[in-house]
């Protein structure tokens, strides 16, 4: 209780208290029910479908994303996070390695950071020009236009951290074995410039927040509630249909026919478990 008072004294909203773990995974199993019923509508009709995610370090991209697709198919929810660009990316017109990675009819692509990536890391780490930064953010409403009028669904969705969680979350990859490769050098420069971030992300805000492709602004510092929450509002922004499905009834298996299993020494890993 008085952790959860110490939460609701720095702001977070009452429904950011501890979800409990069952709870979670319920809901969750519920929406990925939902998500195949996507899947199948969006292979049926051949939409096209294309969800961005953005966001400070720490905020809790890649755990929504994984939230997102691991009881799908990777064939129809293709995950694209795009190295840093060569020499040759570096020349070409800025959003145009991103381009050929947009959905196809029966996908859905989701980006795990963006051609945003101009408006916040490039800008704040010093990577581009004031120049360069000024004309994506007057350009860019106008690329989204195009991507939305190809008949694309385009999603753009922020997750939003505060500062202490950003923090704690950031020192909890130090500390553990599993998560430490996912602090990098420039996360830890990143880290330091927290108010060079909120002023690019509210330029960004301004400039592209638009009436065909706005922003869609997630409270992340619950992990589990800003999964469920985004998840949801995913399936209320797409209007999908169950798409009519043959009963499966598994077939006999055939008669051995003489078959035996071999004498083969075969080559067994050990059992520790």
């Amino acid at each position: 209780m008085a952790k959860d008072k110490k939460k609701a004294a720095k702001g977070y909203p009452a429904q950011s208290l501890k979800l409990k773990n069952s709870d979670y995974l319920e809901q969750l199993r519920l929406l990925h029910v939902e998500l195949v019923k996507l899947q199948e509508w969006v292979k049926a009709k051949g939409i096209k479908i294309c969800i961005v995610f953005e966001g400070r370090d720490g905020a809790g991209k890649g755990g929504t994303i994984k939230a997102l697709t691991e009881r799908v198919s990777p064939r129809v929810f293709r995950v694209v996070a795009l190295p840093a660009p060569t020499d040759r990316e570096k020349s070409q017109m800025y959003v145009q390695r991103y381009l050929p990675h947009l959905p196809a009819a029966g996908e859905v692509v989701i980006f795990d950071r963006s051609w945003y990536n101009r408006a916040g890391v490039e800008r704040v780490m010093g990577f581009c020009t004031k120049e360069q930064v000024a004309r994506f953010l007057k350009t860019v409403p106008n690329v989204e236009r195009a991507i939305v009028d190809s008949g694309i669904i385009l999603l753009k969705y922020w997750l939003e951290v505060s500062p202490e969680e950003q923090t704690r979350r950031l020192e909890e990859r130090i500390k553990d074995g599993r998560k430490i490769w996912k602090l990098t050098p420039m996360d830890l420069k990143s880290y330091s410039r927290w108010y060079d971030y909120s002023r690019a992300r509210d330029d960004m805000f301004q400039a592209t927040d638009t009436e065909h492709a706005p922003w869609l602004v997630a409270n992340s510092n619950d992990k589990r509630r800003a999964r469920l929450n985004i998840i949801s509002d995913l399936l209320s922004r797409v209007p999908y249909e169950d798409v009519a499905r043959e009963k499966v009834v598994l077939p006999k298996r055939q008669k051995p026919g003489g078959y035996r299993e071999p004498d083969y020494p075969l080559r067994r890993i050990p059992e520790k478990f």
